[in-house]
């Protein structure tokens, strides 16, 4: 009884730091969604030079897009000509951060931790798909200059999931409703399961992880590094459902740049998405995607530990100071956990 008592009240504290983060994050990505027009993502990606991958990276950083909806919108955008190293790179930043992610982190870390994420998770894609451009470039495919067929209208080619992009590219008026469609329930939709098990994770190693683990850890952080790298990489976690768990694994004694590492390699990377990454871009491209994010995530981990290892980024003290939040800690979570539990048990109802 003891034990549950434990993870219960781990899973409160966790909830009540995230929550009033993630559901504004939620809603200002809404309101980004219908504030961007989706062909501006696909319009200055196609060459291969420096200035695709920086808008690529740019593109991505906002973009309210979790790690299992990156992979078609990708995919759409190198249908629609972008390079090779502005695909990959676009592939690195977008699921890393994201508003609603940006915000999160914030509230569990705080700034310092929050503005070196976004920086690092720049660095790491930008090098990717400069490296992707040198190293793996298209053959350029020669256009025929006469056509005997008659002049149709060019389509745009577009994946089959309305989030991903739009079958026209004419600006819409905006929408207060559709932006809370989009961002509490097709985005909430599709991170729900994730981020339950997030919680779910991070309170039972907040709670049950044993303290000679800790210990060890503490004393031997390059193991750490080794640990979070081998979860991280195979595992399929959003950037926001990725945050409980590292703050479980701060609060058990493993160190900031350890767990900055799961937080970056752990959304940029799983299985599914090195299988597509091989199909879709080449067998070249998915080792510099893999190796331009593993080294990049270890060394960035590695700065955060000695520029900033003096810093409190320990999140039990902000962790405490949710609590402080009261009424507005308290009822976010509550709703967060509403919407999460509706869209778990949501399918079940459909099939009966």
């Amino acid at each position: 009884m003891e034990y549950i008592s434990l993870f219960l009240d781990s899973l409160v504290t966790l909830s009540n730091a995230m929550a009033p983060y993630i559901l504004f994050g939620l809603f200002f990505a809404g309101v980004l969604h219908e504030l961007v027009p989706e062909s501006l993502v696909t319009k200055h990606l196609g060459k291969e030079n420096i200035s695709s991958v920086i808008k690529a990276t740019l593109f991505g950083i906002p973009l309210p897009v979790c790690s299992c909806g990156v992979i078609p919108l990708a995919t759409s955008i190198k249908k629609s000509g972008a390079s090779r190293g502005a695909t990959l790179s676009f592939l690195i930043s977008t699921p890393i951060t994201g508003v609603d992610s940006i915000l999160a982190t914030y509230g569990m870390f705080g700034w310092v931790f929050t503005l070196y994420r976004v920086f690092s998770s720049m660095f790491i894609a930008m090098v990717a798909g400069v490296l992707t451009n040198i190293f793996d470039k298209e053959e350029e495919i020669v256009k025929p200059k006469f056509s005997l067929s008659p002049k149709k209208p060019m389509e745009s080619s577009c994946c089959s999931s309305s989030s991903c992009c739009s079958s026209s590219g004419e600006k819409t008026n905006f929408s207060i409703k559709k932006a809370l469609r989009y961002g509490f329930v097709t985005l909430l939709g599709d991170i729900a399961k994730p981020l339950f098990w997030g919680l779910i994770v991070g309170a039972l190693i907040s709670s049950f992880i044993p303290q000679n683990l800790s210990d060890i850890l503490v004393e031997y952080s390059w193991l750490s590094y080794i640990i979070a790298i081998a979860i991280a990489v195979p595992m399929y976690v959003c950037a926001t459902a990725s945050l409980p768990i590292a703050a479980a694994l701060m609060l058990s004694g493993v160190s900031a740049g350890a767990a900055f590492v799961f937080l970056s390699a752990g959304p940029a990377t799983n299985t599914v998405t090195i299988g597509v990454v091989k199909k879709m871009l080449g067998k070249r491209s998915m080792v510099i995607y893999l190796s331009s994010i593993i080294l990049g995530s270890v060394i960035f981990g590695l700065g955060l530990d000695y520029l900033f290892g003096s810093l409190n980024m320990n999140p039990k003290s902000l962790l405490h100071g949710s609590e402080n939040m009261g009424i507005v800690s308290i009822l976010s979570s509550m709703v967060l956990w509403g919407f999460v539990l509706y869209f778990l048990v949501k399918p079940y109802f459909k099939r009966a």
